[in-house]
């Protein structure tokens, strides 16, 4: 999740909205958009929330496509989106084994899919694909194993009380305390830039507003929401602030390297898709991995 003290790219447009780099208004909006459709399908009916990360799946797969064709890298867009998509629902259903395995076997799918192309390129363009098939579906797959921790019940209803619908909103929690700790200290106090090259805005002060803000809504998080110790929200907050400031990071490079600002326009104040999953798809896979064990296996 691309935080407001986030660079511009080399060729972004000379358009200025403030210290914040981007439309607050519109990004507003759309946030405010997107986190009711997310608590509206939680509370409602979990199996359209799984059906919402698998659209999400879609819309990033065909992005990072997009992205990586102006670097000359032509991935099979296809079968990445089918595949991503069996890969969340059966996460969602049977678990983590089964994710291992429609991974793998995803994988292998696509690398024969580009035999039908030939030699030219086919290591490359086999590479970027299996990276996208990780960097995508397999890490947003982890929010639907988050989500099976209440169980995968297709029923309607408010479901507050489900271990999984709490997991999730935690999860989304932590990644936008984040974001609001990273924004706030960085505009305030922001002198020390954290990674010039990648992330000239990027500051080590609001780095530290993020670790803050974060650990402190982990230790809120766990200890009222779900009724875990406090030192495993503590835990918490500390990875979930790394995780997303590197995801974050990882993305600035990815765009930087491809000569883009945005990996598409579709979210008005925000750019892609990707721009906002950054962050919760390099944040999931290790909170999935602390709720799990320090929390729901007590």
């Amino acid at each position: 999740m691309t935080t407001p003290h986030s660079p511009a790219a080399p060729d972004a447009p000379a358009k200025v909205h403030g210290r914040a780099g981007r439309d607050l208004r519109a990004a507003i909006v759309s946030g405010l958009t997107l986190v009711g459709l997310i608590l509206l399908s939680l509370f409602f009916w979990k199996t359209a929330f799984v059906a919402v990360v698998a659209v999400a799946v879609v819309v990033a797969v065909w992005e990072l496509q997009r992205g990586l064709s102006a670097k000359g890298i032509d991935i099979p867009e296809q079968p990445l989106m089918v595949g991503g998509v069996v890969m969340v629902v059966v996460a969602y259903i049977w678990g983590a084994p089964s994710l291992v395995t429609a991974t793998a076997v995803s994988a292998l799918i696509v690398m024969l899919w580009l035999l039908r192309r030939g030699i030219d390129g086919y290591v490359q363009n086999a590479s970027a694909a299996v990276f996208t098939l990780v960097y995508v579906p397999f890490l947003a797959s982890f929010v639907a194993l988050l989500l099976g921790e209440g169980g995968n019940a297709p029923g309607f209803g408010f479901t507050i009380d489900d271990n999984g619908v709490r997991g999730v909103i935690t999860f989304i929690a932590m990644v936008v305390a984040s974001d609001l700790g990273g924004y706030i200290a960085g505009v305030l106090f922001g002198k020390h830039p954290m990674a010039r090259v990648i992330s000239p805005k990027k500051s080590w002060e609001g780095f530290a507003g993020s670790v803050l803000a974060c650990v402190g809504a982990g230790v809120g998080l766990v200890t009222l929401f779900l009724d875990g110790d406090w030192w495993v929200g503590a835990l918490l907050g500390v990875v979930a602030a790394v995780m997303a400031t590197l995801g974050d990071l990882c993305e600035s490079v990815i765009k930087r390297d491809l000569g883009i600002k945005d990996m598409s326009q579709i979210i008005p104040g925000h750019g892609g898709l990707m721009d906002r999953l950054d962050s919760l798809l390099a944040t999931v896979a290790p909170t999935w991995l602390i709720l799990h064990y320090l929390v729901f296996a007590r």
